[in-house]
């Protein structure tokens, strides 16, 4: 299996002055899933090289096992440090595709032409896709069969509420709840800040940091399905 994996180049948080980027934990947990399970994993970003990681992501309260364990694994230090460019990817190249998520993608990933182009090839090949937090944007503008991919399918991303929680409600291009609704998703949340995660079809998603592992987890499952 080869996966894709698809970090934010974007460091501003919109017009604030502030600091974003990937949320660290979104990509250490799957990661390692992925790795662990013998995965071959390709890191891209729209820029290439390292990605930015939102300085909130690595907070001392926000420490689980994963980000404990990429602190001290040179190899993932290493692969995250020189990512290849998106728009240099094929689609055949690859099994699926994951999207990291955190607040930059929010600007550089959603309308991203390379990046719907990908997601399109790969799921017109029957190929699953995956997007954690506010990754699940990255579908609003794909489309298969000439309708929203999302149309009619059960999915997450981070809640308007947690949005609201983070006061970044007005700061954001679009809130993913409202978002992923909008274009006919059947949009599903979990308690602010607990794990969720939903399988429908060839599309996984999770709701926020806390579900990078539980998403990680279904996408292999998903993908052991698809390959029998």
């Amino acid at each position: 299996m080869t996966i894709l994996m698809v970090l934010t180049s974007y460091d501003q948080l919109g017009n604030t002055g502030r600091k974003t980027g990937f949320w660290l934990e979104e990509f250490a947990a799957p990661y390692f899933v992925f790795r662990d399970s013998g995965v071959q994993i390709t890191l891209a970003s729209p820029k290439g090289g390292q990605p930015p990681i939102d300085p909130k992501s690595d907070l001392p309260e926000n420490q689980p096992e994963a980000m404990s364990r990429f602190k001290e694994d040179r190899e993932a230090k290493a692969a995250l440090a020189t990512t290849v460019k998106l728009a240099d990817m094929k689609s055949e190249h690859f099994d699926t595709i994951f999207y990291v998520g955190g607040h930059g993608p929010m600007w550089d990933l959603v309308d991203n032409p390379e990046s719907i182009a990908l997601i399109e090839s790969l799921y017109n090949s029957g190929k699953p896709a995956a997007a954690v937090c506010h990754s699940p944007a990255v579908f609003h503008r794909v489309t298969y069969n000439g309708e929203p991919l999302v149309k009619g399918k059960r999915v997450t991303g981070f809640t308007n509420g947690e949005e609201e929680a983070v006061q970044l409600t007005d700061v954001v291009p679009f809130l993913v709840e409202n978002e992923l609704e909008r274009v006919g998703g059947l949009y599903e949340k979990a308690p602010e800040w607990e794990s969720f995660a939903i399988t429908d079809g060839l599309l996984v998603t999770g709701q926020n940091p806390a579900s990078s592992t539980a998403a990680a987890q279904a996408f292999l499952n998903l993908f052991a399905e698809v390959a029998v």
